[in-house]
């Protein structure tokens, strides 16, 4: 048997999967936690995967490994290689300005699609770049190279060598590369940073990265990128993902440019493209209304099924740590439509689903496709209350994969990919997928457009 590993280095923790790169089948797996939040130094990173590999039996009998790990979150190295400041995360929102500062210095939003499929946010590497370059001047003129979680990650695996490399996924929400052209726009990185830094080599879906120990290094993702690998995507698919941000995206076969920002014009990890659409509240405003509540997921989910559709008209904006989509990075939640009859756990409960559940249905209309079926991941999706639902909001039936950690086997996959050669990923048995089906809430998206405007 030929074994292949996986990584997801993701916002809250570190998963490692060794699976049998034929078939696809779990061999053994680890994991370590990451630190709480939106900063955080990259060798925690590493620590938590020598631990989670670790945990996970060791990979001295793995032929190949491939990392995928957070999307966006600004690794800056100095001329000895060494990290210059702790990484700015993805859901770090404190470049809101620099980004409207960007998007006006280039000509508007219409400019930045055009450029590079998508139109900056806080997200994005460039706007923190720019914050870098405004708040910590010394620390910018220090920045002699800029790379991403996943690229850090796969340059330490592979002993540090001269050039740190990434893929085409994670090169497009650098904000800094197009996805059309398959080319970085240096000029919009001097834009935000003042000089240009050395940026990392961007590898085809099927280049090797270099070498760990005597397995070999495939290229990697973002986790994104990585989930479709996971759940085997295809053209015409869309994926709902909820974890710690809540995605909706897309595999295409031609590239995009939004110019409203709603959706980012990405690439995937197989050659094609992944337009997105991100929420930056998800499986966690489930937590936060559960610790008010004082319940766990399990009763959390229990309470919004015994609660009637529609929540009595209670309505949640789960707007807890601003927002991306719609770009509202300064915005806060609120409960409307309180009244003493739906003030009860079970209406909280359920307005918390339904909530966070319109935000991503949202996301899945700014996108303007017809799926052919909607995929529903996530740590989130394990609730019963999120997957029974679902269907109701989004208003076609919802396909739920069986759970398993998706970015990982993704990465896993596309180790067996490297190893394997040919023009597609392997094709690995998948478990049943359970299909949900449901009637829609009547008025529930309206009144949660009205509350959220």
């Amino acid at each position: 048997m030929t074994l292949v590993a996986g990584v997801d280095s993701s916002t809250q923790s570190c998963k490692v999967v060794v699976r049998d790169a034929a078939t696809g089948a779990l061999v053994r797996e680890g994991r370590a936690k990451h630190p709480d939040g939106t900063e955080v130094h990259p060798s925690h990173w590493w620590t938590a995967l020598q631990e989670a590999i670790a945990q996970a039996g060791g990979l001295d009998d793995v032929a190949a490994v491939s990392v995928g790990g957070q999307q966006h979150g600004m690794v800056c190295l100095d001329e000895n290689g060494e990290v210059v400041r702790p990484a700015l995360l993805w859901n770090d929102t404190r470049s809101a300005q620099a980004a409207r500062d960007l998007i006006a210095e280039l000509g508007g939003p219409e400019m930045w699609a055009e450029a590079v499929g998508s139109v900056p946010v806080a997200s994005f590497t460039v706007t923190k770049l720019r914050w870098l370059a405004e708040h910590e001047p010394e620390n910018a003129a220090r920045t002699a190279s800029v790379c991403l979680p996943h690229d850090w990650l796969t340059w330490k695996l592979g002993g540090t060598p001269a050039t740190v490399t990434t893929d085409r996924g994670e090169a497009s929400g650098t904000g800094y590369w197009s996805p059309a052209t398959g080319a970085y726009r240096l000029d919009l990185l001097k834009l935000a940073i003042g000089h240009t830094p050395q940026v990392a080599k961007v590898l085809g879906p099927r280049e090797q990265a270099g070498t760990y120990n005597q397995a070999l290094l495939a290229p990697g993702t973002g986790d994104n990128m990585a989930a479709a690998l996971g759940v085997g995507a295809h053209p015409g698919d869309v994926i709902v993902s909820i974890g710690t941000s809540g995605t909706a995206f897309a595999v295409a076969e031609h590239a995009s440019a939004d110019s409203s920002g709603g959706v980012a014009g990405f690439a995937d990890a197989t050659g094609r493209f992944l337009p997105l659409v991100a929420t930056m509240n998800a499986a966690r405003t489930l937590d936060a209304v559960g610790r008010v509540l004082g319940v766990g997921p399990a009763e959390l989910s229990d309470l919004a099924l015994g609660a009637p559709p529609g929540a009595g008209g209670l309505t949640l904006v789960p707007y807890l740590e601003g927002e991306r989509t719609p770009n509202r990075p300064d915005a806060t939640g609120s409960f409307h439509g309180l009244r003493l009859a739906n003030a009860t756990p079970g209406h909280f409960a359920r307005a918390a689903v339904e909530g966070m559940l319109c935000g991503l249905a949202d996301a899945l209309d700014a996108l303007g496709l017809a799926p052919n079926r909607v995929l529903l991941i996530g740590g989130g999706a394990r609730s019963e209350a999120v997957r029974t639902i679902a269907p109701s909001v989004f208003g076609v039936p919802v396909h739920v994969p069986p759970p398993g950690e998706y970015v990982a086997d993704g990465a896993a996959r596309q180790a067996a990919w490297l190893l394997a050669g040919g023009e597609e990923p392997p094709e690995w048995a998948s478990g049943e997928v359970t299909v949900f089906e449901g009637d829609p809430i009547p008025g529930l998206r309206d009144r949660y457009r009205e509350a959220a405007a």
